[in-house]
């Protein structure tokens, strides 16, 4: 499939899911059967890991296009509305059913995470507009195991966005079965790798980040781990980069890290060193936890700036 010559329509196009996290806070950690327990805070929030991203992609300025499945139902609604208020363009959503959802229970630095797939499943190759996503310079995917439709199409999905010039980069994220398998086919296609510290040893099925560092560096050109307050490392064509974390009063983790990518991403298509990418990924991640949920601080740009600003960084 070749790529016309002219401006690309997109810095980055994304396939994903898409759906709302519904986050109860100040539940306990183990909840006995047939008590009413009752929770301190609640949040309805934009969720899923290519939303989120999407979402705060677009808020830095990103020119940014999404394909996803949603449903015809007021969570879905409700869920596109957040993304057309960023500017995201939605002109190729498929529509589906029943739109799935998340439901979070934090427990400082950890959560309980229960999903009804619904609609995130049921994205189909055939839903995909390959000439819509290949007028992108970049394409992205996150939550590479909750695409149970799209999942065998992958390789060739990133295959022929390399074959259109793009470059490419994938966020695995959690895989609800704890096989990780099917990898291995994507990631001859793959730029950047942005997994976190546990699914970074998940994928290289490795007891350390060290050896999981390096077996996958022999097969993506830049790996990327976040490792939350510990900040977060790139390995790059055999030389390491690392960045620390940004120090702030944590409300809510939900989101850093689909959040770090967006920083990450948002650089490295502007350009910027390996480096850069990293400072500005722990500092969107940073920012993001200082509000509920993943994408409730970058709805505020005055907000978003101040903090940016603060840190040594503006657009």
């Amino acid at each position: 499939m070749a790529k016309t010559c002219y401006m690309p329509k997109f810095d980055i196009a994304i396939a994903g899911e898409i759906n709302l996290d519904l986050i109860l806070y100040g539940l306990p950690e183990q909840m006995p059967m047939e008590r009413e327990l009752l929770a301190s805070g609640f949040t309805i929030t934009l969720g899923s890991s290519s939303a989120i991203l999407a979402h705060n992609l677009a808020a830095l300025g990103s020119r940014v296009g999404f394909v996803a499945k949603v449903g015809g139902d007021s969570f879905g609604t409700l869920a596109m509305d957040c993304l057309r208020e960023r500017g995201v363009d939605l002109a190729h959503v498929a529509h589906g059913a029943q739109s799935g959802v998340t439901l979070i229970l934090p427990h400082g630095a950890q959560r309980h995470i229960l999903t009804y797939p619904g609609t995130i499943s049921e994205l189909r190759f055939e839903d995909l507009d390959l000439e819509y996503l290949a007028s992108a310079r970049h394409f992205h995917m996150s939550s590479l195991f909750l695409q149970r439709q799209l999942l065998p199409h992958v390789p060739d999905l990133f295959r022929r966005m390399k074959a259109s010039g793009l470059t490419t980069s994938l966020d695995t994220n959690d895989d609800p079965d704890d096989r990780w398998e099917g990898i291995e086919e994507i990631l001859p296609h793959v730029d950047i790798l942005l997994p976190n510290e546990r699914e970074a040893k998940k994928i290289a099925r490795a007891d350390d980040l060290e050896t999981a560092l390096s077996q996958l560096a022999q097969k993506v050109p830049t790996v990327v781990v976040k490792m939350g307050a510990s900040g977060a490392v790139a390995v790059r064509d055999g030389q390491r980069f690392s960045a620390p974390a940004v120090p702030v009063t944590v409300v809510d983790p939900v989101g850093a890290g689909d959040s770090f990518d967006a920083g990450f991403l948002h650089q490295f298509l502007l350009g910027a060193d390996v480096t850069t990418c990293l400072a500005y990924g722990n500092l969107c991640g940073a920012f993001s936890t200082t509000d509920c949920g993943g994408t409730e601080a970058f709805r505020n740009p005055a907000r978003m700036q101040e903090f940016l600003r603060q840190h040594g960084c503006s657009d």
